[in-house]
């Protein structure tokens, strides 16, 4: 199972995450679901191409998959983009911290110093978690598969 930030590097996955959180927005009613025909045409690309980049999203558990005979539909899973938002959020909030500690009078020494505990603790819990995911996936998805 590849990496979940080697699978959003891909700006062709991208855009059809794109695509997919667009159809759940415009067409509640669809429950997210959009045939597999429908993106190639939203985004131009090639049915092998698309299909090549949806077998990826679905093993790394971003896309679900409903096959109706020949046609398959698949709808966005925000399960690992939530994953990714928390292990994301304790960079994208580095101010916070330095915020809080002037607010509660703390030195400016001591606040930049809480910054870096929290960073290295935050990535090294992002690092773990991000480890026994992919361990619990790598021994889930075969079962799934039977």
């Amino acid at each position: 199972m590849a990496d979940i930030f080697d699978v959003v590097a891909d700006a062709t996955r991208r855009d059809i995450l794109a695509v997919l959180l667009e159809r759940e927005q415009v067409s509640p009613e669809s429950h997210g679901e959009i045939s597999v025909s429908e993106i190639v045409a939203a985004l131009g690309l090639s049915q092998p191409t698309v299909s090549k980049h949806l077998k990826v999203l679905r093993e790394a558990g971003l896309v679900s998959v409903r096959e109706e005979g020949q046609h398959r539909y698949y709808r966005l899973d925000r399960g690992p983009l939530e994953t990714l938002e928390d292990w994301l959020i304790p960079f994208m909030s580095s101010d916070a911290a330095a915020d809080a500690a002037t607010l509660a009078g703390i030195e400016a020494s001591d606040a930049e110093s809480l910054k870096a505990e929290q960073r290295a603790f935050a990535s090294a819990l992002g690092k773990a978690f991000a480890e026994t995911a992919h361990q619990v996936s790598a021994v889930v998805a075969p079962i799934k598969r039977r």
